[in-house]
């Protein structure tokens, strides 16, 4: 007879672990409510008797407990039931056990290559990953339905962030209300920090806060420099007064005072930049930071505001410098670059800036650009007027909301968090039956509702007691101590995501088309993406939560649900023959299109996924075609809400080397210079999802990063 374990493995039957196992139960009960050695052969007899070919081992557990009750010996059954619940937590804790084991002494791929922007190497980021493993089994063991954590598993859908459930005050991702917490004061552990009146002075502030505030979430958050604006002008007139009281003449006060204030920008920006990529969350990490760019957001500090972005631009532009010393591209803060009127025609009273911008993009892969225009006639509010905001992060996107007094309000608002759908899976499991493909559809995603309903569940338990700076002290909110942050859990004010991956494989499969083609496939993800959109509306009227369609950036998952899928499908060409699948609604990576087709045709599926979604563009190295570059952002302008210029900018620190880092077919990185292939002697820099990565990746990701086909060609300045 052979035995099916838990995990699926086949072994050969063994009596003996049945004998010791009752024997182990009978030393813990009293002498009268044990079973004699015959009465243990007698059960073993039983499941012989039974003369199956295979069984699984729960069955033989459950055999062996109807059989010490029928001999009632239930003192003993009992024993035997909690030895059994008890073999099944040290079964999982082991595993869990095994992942930490693994981390620390550095041996898993997986750790390794888990997040591009963590080296697990180091201490602070072991740490945060030892509560992530501990979390995780807490979540699977206790926390989520058992259909659910088999779904995630088998990469049906994604429970994204499972290493942070546990903790129910964690959310995914924000906007920071750097202008409430600067103007009105806040707290930091209990510290109070009173209102800034120097530009500088704000500026370091400004750090501390959003390290404060990524170490009481887990996802990307996001700021905008015009909440720093108001101290340059703060700044200036403290400049002015000092040269009034020597009695200079009021040329000479202006053009003094002028120049302090440009020293203290170059200063407070450099502050900044600093601060954030040196400082270290609790997450073992640089805030996840995104920084808004955006002229529109005020009349009144416009002109301070456009010294801020200049000075960041240049400093960007610049880079930071390694160990070596050679300045190179640093993955944070993501800038985000609002194009409008003001600054995106030639006679533009801040062309300028933009043209900073352009040579940045080309140079450091910063800034992205959100076009004012087309996120305007996207993002409509309830009054009927158009809006523009940043993104959380580096794609999620708020809904617009306006507040009791009419007014449209971005700052304070955060995500709640996000389950991603397998497209392809969908699609695999129909075997192209279009009619089970939508009632799959169906079903899967009501899974990831009731997954999204988990995720809301544990945040409307949660207190402002927990996280303070977010819910207490500003970033979020202005609640008193023991308030529920319920209230802004619903009505709009936040998020929660329906996330979904393979768009492109799903497609191909259903149709045998692209979603490129313009005709039938195209025709397939449009209603694909419709559908998604439908099951969000319905379930946000039901229950008066915003549900959103999320373009996910699968890091790390887009290998795992490669893998998933060639277990449950083998490889079938085109579909499942690489190590991942294409992020949200992306064409390919290595199908060729030209730069504005591919961004023209992405634009109608950003307008259906309004929870959150980027599109780019690869291109070679583009420092000397800045023409080539402004092209690229006016035809954003006009034609998408938010893209990026995937630029190269790598170094090699054994010989110097400044360009590419190349791929080799074994997916190894080295320099084409001099052959150098030692990690931690090469600086490379790749869009991973979003955010630029900059401690390489897995497998799946490398892949696709080195299948990536150029959209732009360099020689073609004039496009």
């Amino acid at each position: 007879m052979k035995i099916i374990k838990r995990d699926g493995h086949i072994v050969d039957y063994s009596p003996e672990k049945i004998e010791i196992a009752i024997k182990k139960a009978n030393n813990e009960v009293q002498e009268e409510d044990r079973v004699s050695d015959t009465q243990i052969k007698n059960i073993i007899k039983h499941i012989e008797s039974l003369k199956k070919k295979r069984m699984l081992v729960e069955d033989i557990q459950d055999i062996i407990e109807v059989r010490l009750m029928s001999l009632n010996k239930f003192a003993l059954a009992k024993e035997y039931i909690t030895y059994r619940y008890t073999r099944e937590l040290v079964r999982k804790s082991n595993t869990t056990d095994l992942s930490i084991k693994e981390l620390i002494d550095g041996e898993s791929d997986y750790w390794n290559t888990e997040n591009s922007n963590k080296n697990a190497k180091v201490v602070t980021t072991q740490r945060d990953y030892i509560a992530g493993i501990t979390s995780t089994d807490i979540t699977r063991r206790f926390l989520l339905p058992e259909d659910v954590v088999k779904a995630h598993d088998d990469g049906i859908i994604h429970f994204h962030d499972m290493d942070y459930f546990a903790q129910n005050a964690l959310h995914n991702c924000d906007l920071i209300n750097l202008e409430d917490m600067l103007q009105n004061g806040t707290n930091i552990n209990g510290v109070m920090i009173e209102k800034p009146h120097r530009f500088l002075t704000a500026m370091t502030i400004a750090t501390q806060l959003i390290t404060a505030v990524n170490s009481s979430q887990y996802g990307g958050a996001t700021v905008t420099l015009t909440h720093l604006a108001p101290f340059v002008r703060e700044s200036y007139n403290r400049f002015l007064d000092k040269y009034k009281k020597r009695k200079f003449t009021k040329a000479d006060c202006e053009k003094y005072a002028k120049e302090d204030l440009k020293k203290e920008i170059t200063d407070g920006v450099q502050t900044f930049q600093y601060q954030i990529n040196s400082m270290t969350t609790t997450n073992g990490q640089a805030p996840f930071l995104s920084v808004c760019l955006y002229l529109g957001e005020t009349e009144e500090y416009k002109e301070e505001l456009a010294m801020i972005i200049e000075e960041v631009l240049k400093q960007r532009t610049m880079g930071m410098k390694n160990e070596k010393g050679v300045y190179i591209t640093p993955a944070f803060p993501k800038l985000l670059y609002v194009l409008e009127e003001d600054n995106i025609h030639k006679d533009s009273k801040y062309y300028y800036l933009t043209e900073l911008a352009a040579k940045c993009t080309a140079k450091r892969m910063v800034p992205d650009y959100i076009s004012e225009k087309k996120m305007k006639e996207l993002k409509i509010d309830k009054n009927g007027n158009g809006n523009c905001f940043p993104c959380m992060g580096c794609r999620s996107f708020l809904t617009p909301y306006v507040d009791e007094k009419g007014n449209p309000k971005y700052y304070g608002r955060f995500n709640q968090g996000v389950v991603t759908i397998n497209l392809v899976d969908a699609a695999l499991s129909s075997d192209k039956d279009m009619d089970l493909f939508w009632k799959l559809m169906d079903e899967r995603l009501e899974l990831c509702h009731r997954a999204l309903q988990a995720r809301h569940k544990r945040l409307s338990k949660v207190t402002s007691d927990v996280a303070p700076i977010l819910w207490q002290h500003g970033a979020l909110a202005r609640l008193g101590k023991g308030e529920t942050i319920h209230e802004l859990l619903h009505n709009g004010y936040s998020t929660i995501s329906l996330g979904y991956a393979g768009l492109y494989e799903c497609v191909k499969y259903m149709t045998g088309h692209s979603h490129t083609d313009g005709g039938k496939g195209k025709e397939f993800a449009l209603e694909v993406m419709r559908k998604l959109n439908e099951m969000c509306n319905k379930w946000k009227e039901a229950e008066n939560i915003d549900y959103s369609v999320y373009g996910t950036p699968i890091e790390s998952t887009t290998y795992k649900f490669a893998k998933c899928l060639k277990d449950r499908f083998g490889v079938i060409k085109g579909i499942t023959d690489r190590d991942y699948i294409t992020n949200s609604y992306h064409v390919p990576v290595f199908e060729e299109i030209d730069a504005f087709t591919k961004l023209k045709l992405e634009s109608e599926f950003q307008e259906l996924s309004p929870g959150g979604a980027i599109s780019y563009i690869e291109t070679p190295n583009l420092t000397n075609n800045l023409d080539a570059v402004m092209e690229v952002i006016k035809f954003i302008y006009d034609n998408i809400m938010y893209a990026e210029l995937n630029t190269k900018s790598d170094y090699c620190q054994a010989c110097g080397y400044e360009g590419e880092i190349m791929l080799d077919e074994t997916l190894e990185w080295y320099c084409p210079e001099c052959g150098n292939r030692d990690h931690d002697k090469l600086n490379v820099a790749r869009r991973t999802c979003g955010y630029i990565g900059t401690n390489f990746w897995n497998k799946g990701r490398t892949q696709e990063i080195k299948e990536r086909v150029i959209h732009i060609d360099n020689k073609d300045a004039d496009l």
